[in-house]
């Protein structure tokens, strides 16, 4: 069985769509808060911690973005599915739960 790079580049493209949407809505939402300036300290704590935990879902959206736009671009290089240590295909399974994986099992352990 063989992965179908039409269909990844179709499932990629649509998870870059995913990650960019997510990260605009992030930053909109740490740019345009929801709530007050004149709430309690303790709101504000609150509020300042879900910031930070908004900030690492972005930072996690990010790096996910750029691992997807790899994988783009190695489509389109006609390098896609190949490990990048040993240059063996990497697995089918593999790639079809993690489509823009580098390495093959053996690599990733």
């Amino acid at each position: 069985m063989s992965i179908n790079l039409e269909t990844t580049k179709q499932n990629l493209l649509a998870l870059k769509n995913e990650y960019e949407t997510r990260i605009d809505k992030i930053e909109d939402h740490i740019q345009h808060p929801q709530d007050s300036l004149n709430e309690h300290w303790e709101d504000q704590a609150i509020s300042y911690r879900q910031n930070d935990m908004r900030k690492n879902l972005m930072g996690e959206a990010r790096q996910s973005l750029i691992y997807v736009d790899n994988a783009l671009s190695r489509i389109e290089k006609g390098t896609y599915g190949e490990c990048e240590v040993c240059g063996k295909q990497i697995e089918v399974q593999r790639l079809e739960a993690l489509p823009y994986a580098t390495l093959c099992m053996e690599h990733a352990e």
